[in-house]
C-alpha cells in the first residue's frame, strides 16, 4: 500500500490545493493506519485485501486507544479521503471506508469575546514599545475582517488597500476573496506602517517579526494570549476566539448570514450557521434577565 501514499498526497496539494497544515494531518493519519495494518500482516498490504469489516477493526482499534471522538472521526475521515483516491485510480473496486459511521460530535460552540472584552484586549497593547503598533495593528485587522492567523501571517503590504477599506485574502485552497476593514483598523495600520519601514527586509510581507522576516502563525497566536493576559481576560483567547467574535458581533448586529459567509471565506453556509447559535443563547440570556415575566 506505500507506493500509493506519494501519489495521493500529491494529488491533494496540487489538485485539491489543501493548506500544508492539513496535509501533514492526513500524512500522520495515513501512516498510523499503515501501522495498524502491518499488526494484521502482510497479506493486508494489498488495498484489494481491505474491506469494511477491516475497516470497522481500525475503527474499534482506535476507539481502544482512547483518541477523542474529534480525532477519530479526522482519522476516519483521512483514509476515506485515501481509499477514495485509490477507487478513482482504478485500483481497488469499492472504498471500504465510504459507509463507516464515525462517533457524533457534540456541536461545540465556539468561543468569543463581548465587546467590552475586546476593548479591553486592545487597550492592553503599549503603543511605546517598538512592537506595539504592529500588534495592534493586527489585533485590529483580526476583529474587523475575521481572518484566519494563517491569512493574516501571508498578507502582503500591497494586499491592503487603505482608501478604499479592502484586503485581498489567500483564503484555504487558494482561494481569493476580499474583506472589508473599518476606520479604527484603517487607522492602527497607517500607524504600523509609520514604524515598518525602520526595520522592514523583506518589503513584500505586511507583518513582520524579528529580524525583518515573515511574523508566523505561531507567533500571532503567542502575541495574542499575551495580551489577553495582561487584559485580564480569564478565557482562553486565540486568533480563531477573535474571528469568532468578528462573525457574532456582526449577526447580532442584524448582519446577513451569507454576507458573514463571504466574509469568513466559508465554502458551506452550514459552518458559518454555527454562529446563529450563539446570537439566540445571546438572545434568550437577555431576555431571561430584562423580562418581568420570562421565568
Amino acid at each position: 500500500m506505500k507506493p500509493f501514499v506519494e501519489p495521493f498526497l500529491t494529488y491533494i496539494k496540487t489538485e485539491l490545493n489543501l493548506s500544508p497544515h492539513t496535509v501533514l494531518a492526513y500524512i500522520r493519519d495515513i501512516n498510523q493506519f499503515l501501522v495498524f495494518v502491518k499488526t494484521k500482516g502482510s497479506l493486508f498490504e494489498n488495498p484489494q485485501r481491505i474491506d469494511p469489516a477491516f475497516a470497522r477493526s481500525y475503527l474499534r482499534w482506535l476507539e481502544l486507544k482512547n483518541f477523542s471522538k474529534k480525532s477519530v472521526a479526522r482519522k476516519i475521515s483521512s483514509c476515506r479521503a485515501f481509499f477514495r483516491y485509490l477507487f478513482r485510480e482504478g485500483k481497488i473496486k469499492l472504498n471500504p471506508f465510504e459507509h463507516i459511521l464515525t462517533p457524533k460530535l457534540g456541536k461545540r460552540l465556539p468561543s468569543f469575546l463581548y465587546p467590552e472584552e475586546v476593548v479591553k484586549l486592545l487597550n492592553a497593547v503599549n503603543l511605546k514599545h517598538k512592537n506595539g503598533p504592529r500588534d495592534l495593528a493586527i489585533l485590529e485587522l483580526i476583529y474587523a475582517s475575521g481572518m484566519r492567523v494563517g491569512e493574516v501571517a501571508k498578507l502582503r503590504a500591497d494586499d491592503i488597500d487603505l482608501d478604499s477599506g479592502e484586503v485581498l485574502v489567500q483564503g484555504k485552497g487558494d482561494r481569493e476573496r476580499v474583506v472589508l476593514i473599518g476606520s479604527y483598523s484603517i487607522a492602527s495600520i497607517k500607524k504600523y506602517f509609520d514604524v515598518r519601514k525602520n526595520f522592514a527586509v523583506d518589503e513584500k510581507i505586511l507583518f513582520l517579526g524579528r529580524g525583518g522576516s515573515r511574523l508566523t502563525s505561531r507567533s500571532i497566536e503567542r502575541m495574542i494570549r499575551k495580551y489577553a493576559r495582561k487584559a485580564g481576560i480569564s478565557k482562553r483567547v486565540t486568533p480563531h476566539t477573535l474571528r469568532h467574535s468578528f462573525a457574532t458581533h456582526l449577526l447580532s448586529g442584524g448582519a446577513d448570514l451569507k454576507i458573514v459567509q463571504e466574509l469568513l471565506g466559508h465554502s458551506s453556509l452550514s459552518t458559518t450557521q454555527i454562529y446563529t447559535h450563539i446570537t439566540k443563547e445571546k438572545l434568550k440570556s437577555v431576555y431571561d434577565k430584562s423580562h418581568p415575566r420570562a421565568k
